[in-house]
């Protein structure tokens, strides 16, 4: 019994090799491979695009702070005085 089961260990080793050569030979596994390669660089191009659109945002947020505080006047504007009544022409 200690025998047969180290046979049955290779016994499925081999298989399982045989079965990955021949997915591996196919050509729907051939095409599956360069569709996950394909998917790989599109998703590290747009990994690469969405971070540039974050620095980007971080730039327009400083940007609108600046023409919040541009906006703003530096003071209120001094309120203005009535203009002096003149005095009555005496006669």
């Amino acid at each position: 019994m200690p025998q047969s089961t180290p046979d049955i260990v290779s016994k499925l080793a081999d298989k399982g090799e045989e079965a990955l050569q021949k997915i591996a030979g196919s050509p729907a596994a051939q095409k599956l491979l360069d569709a996950l390669t394909g998917l790989r660089d599109r998703i590290d191009d747009l990994q690469r695009r969405v971070s540039g659109v974050e620095a980007l945002e971080k730039r327009v947020a400083q940007l609108e702070k600046q023409i919040k505080a541009l906006q703003k006047p530096a003071s209120k504007p001094a309120a203005r005085k009535a203009p002096a009544k003149k005095p009555a022409a005496k006669k």
